[in-house]
């Protein structure tokens, strides 16, 4: 049986990715060791994490101003770091179009009681249950502000921001963890963006930050490990990075260049969401809980069937079709398709045969 894993993170890898590793690792580079064996001082991973930077630099058209860390503790540390190192003695303005979001913003809230920074509500669809991206007034953003705050791919609520809004000249720092190198945006858009590696990039464990460099703090922040100047000054070497991460993360790196870059990417998610989304429309069976169709993620596709008692039949059967951790979140219900760079679009064709004989036996029901 073929399995397609459409889990939301960690995420399929590419295969070929997968057996190159596979190949190397007992012996890297005929040094007798593995990647894992390696010490992040020894010549082979320095040429791993150089090389690692050079490939995203190329891939996201990174600018010489913007310095690249490969940092540990997932984007959910980067909720913290961000405001301790950027917003002191400034506001912070967040813009909540989902679940991630909404966690962000209650993080700085929370370091606002015992740290000099003022995080505002900008604005938020959670009384929608977050099925729409928020608007808001840039007018309304003070711009002495520190930084206004977003997601760019909601990953449980399966919208998008793909045109970045206007922030009356407030620096933009996003959550780019789920479409990171699945959309195409400019670096230069942006004063900050921090990822988690485990969705389109490689396996948990590695969080990418690109920063500009105007931004970088000049002040010691509370820890040395939350510290994006000690970080940078270390480039990301201050401690034992996670170093069989960024390895993986490079080979993926080469991957997508291979393929033909972001660009290519963005082409191949468009065409696999967009076939999901075209029979989702045109069925009567199944639904797409997105408001608004331009605010449609390419990277998580929830749908539901006309009832929780068929969505769960639905869930159990493609299970055991093969069809693994297609499951939606507690918080919407229903399914998640999850279609990551390295999602292969038989396994799209494959879905979609399967939905059309459910909805085929089950639409009576």
């Amino acid at each position: 049986m073929v399995v397609y894993n459409f889990s939301a993170g960690p995420a399929v890898l590419p295969q070929e990715v997968l057996k190159k590793a596979q190949a190397e690792f007992l012996n890297y580079a005929g040094s007798g060791m593995s990647v894992m064996e390696l010490s992040h001082r020894a010549p082979e991973f320095d040429h791993i994490i150089k090389e690692a930077e050079s490939l995203l630099r190329e891939l996201m058209g990174i600018p010489d101003n913007y310095k690249v860390l490969f940092l540990q503790g997932g984007a959910s540390t980067q909720f913290s770091m961000i405001p301790l190192n950027l917003a002191l003695g400034k506001k912070a303005y967040y813009h909540v179009a989902g679940s991630w979001g909404k966690k962000a913003y209650t993080e700085a809230v929370l370091l606002s009681k015992t740290l000099p920074f003022e995080p505002i509500l900008l604005a938020s669809s959670e009384d929608s249950n977050f099925d729409r991206v928020p608007s808001f007034d840039s007018s309304a953003i003070d711009p002495q502000a520190a930084y206004v705050h977003l997601t760019t791919n909601n990953t449980i609520e399966g919208t998008a921001i793909y045109e970045m809004p206007e922030t009356n000249g407030v620096p933009i720092v996003a959550d780019m963890s789920s479409n990171i190198l699945a959309a195409q945006y400019r670096v230069e858009d942006f004063g900050l963006i921090y990822a988690g590696a485990q969705k389109n990039i490689g396996p948990a464990g590695v969080t990418i930050v690109i920063i500009r460099e105007d931004l970088i703090n000049t002040m010691p922040a509370l820890s040395s490990m939350l510290d994006y100047k000690v970080q940078v000054d270390n480039v990301s070497l201050y401690n034992t990075p996670p170093t069989f991460g960024i390895y993986m993360s490079k080979l993926v790196f080469e991957h997508v260049k291979s393929l033909g870059g972001v660009a290519k990417m963005a082409e191949l998610n468009r065409h696999k969401s967009g076939l999901l989304y075209d029979y989702i429309d045109a069925s009567a069976f199944y639904q797409n809980p997105v408001k608004n169709p331009e605010d449609r993620s390419v990277a998580n596709i929830p749908f539901t069937t006309s009832s929780a008692h068929l969505d769960k039949l639905f869930c159990q059967e493609a299970e055991a079709a093969g069809f693994k951790n297609i499951k939606g979140h507690r918080s919407v219900g229903g399914m998640r398709a999850s279609l990551y760079n390295a999602f292969p679009l038989e396994g799209v064709e494959a879905l979609l045969n399967f939905m059309k004989e459910f909805e085929e036996a089950h639409s009576g029901d």
